[in-house]
């Protein structure tokens, strides 16, 4: 008689998404560019064209820079421009 064979457990590593929900058309379209060289962000929407740029400090992230993208358009008040257009 034989040994039972050992289940093998694979860990699955998560990765960071490279697309996010745009906060003015809800698409998962919005995707971040990172130039460390000049030490600039974009965040730009492939669907409604929704764009923002700014600063970024050494240790950002894409998932950091999106963050700030949304804070920034709900913090301008750009949900409620939305919201009067569509109704």
């Amino acid at each position: 008689m034989g040994r039972r064979r050992r289940k093998v457990v694979k860990i699955v590593k998560k990765k960071l998404p490279v697309f996010f929900l745009c906060p003015r058309c809800g698409k998962n379209a919005v995707r971040v560019i990172m130039n460390k060289k000049l030490g600039r962000v974009s965040v730009i929407c492939g669907f409604c064209n929704l764009s923002a740029s700014f600063e970024i400090s050494p240790p950002m992230a894409p998932v950091d820079a999106y963050c700030l993208f949304v804070d920034n358009y709900y913090g301008m008040g750009g949900h409620e421009e939305a919201a009067a257009r569509e109704g």
